[in-house]
C-alpha cells in the first residue's frame, strides 16, 4: 500500500465498477452486458483500490501475439493529478515490456491531455496511420 492508501492490484474490476468508473470519468457509455463481454476478453487489467472501492483501471486487450490495445485508462475525478494513472501506466507498460513479442503493434487512443502521459511510454502520432472508428 502507498502513503495515499491506494493500491495496486492486477485483477480488472467487475461490469458494475467498470461501467460506474467510465460514467465518472467522462467516458463512453457501456451497458452491462457489453461490459461483462468484453471485460471476459481482457488480456491483462489493473485496478486502483482505496478500501475496497475501485478507484482506477486500465487494461489491454487484443490477440495475444500481433496486437494490442491499451484501454480504459480511468481515475475518479477527485484523485486525479496524484500519479494514479501513472500507477496504472506503469503496470500496463511492465506487462507489455515482458509479454509483448518484438514485431507486436501496440496502441492506444489518447484522450486531451492525457498524450502527454502516454508519450512518456513511448506513444506517438503516426505519420502514415490514422486512428478511425466508428460505433455499431
Amino acid at each position: 500500500m502507498n502513503a495515499d492508501g491506494i493500491v495496486l492490484v492486477e485483477r480488472f474490476p467487475d461490469a458494475s465498477d467498470y461501467c460506474r468508473l467510465r460514467a465518472l470519468t467522462g467516458l463512453s457509455e457501456k451497458s452491462p452486458g457489453a461490459a461483462a463481454l468484453g471485460l471476459a476478453n481482457t488480456t491483462y487489467g489493473v485496478s486502483l483500490l482505496h478500501g475496497e472501492e475501485v478507484v482506477g483501471m486500465g487494461r489491454i486487450i487484443g490477440d495475444g501475439g500481433c496486437f494490442h490495445f491499451v484501454v480504459d485508462i480511468a481515475v475518479v475525478p477527485e484523485l486525479q493529478g496524484r500519479g494514479l494513472g501513472k500507477r496504472i501506466m506503469d503496470a500496463l507498460d511492465a506487462w507489455l515490456r515482458a509479454n509483448a513479442l518484438p514485431t507486436a503493434h501496440v496502441s492506444l487512443f489518447a484522450d486531451g491531455e492525457a498524450k502527454h502521459l502516454y508519450a512518456k511510454y513511448g506513444f506517438a502520432q503516426s505519420d502514415h496511420s490514422v486512428g478511425m472508428f466508428y460505433r455499431a
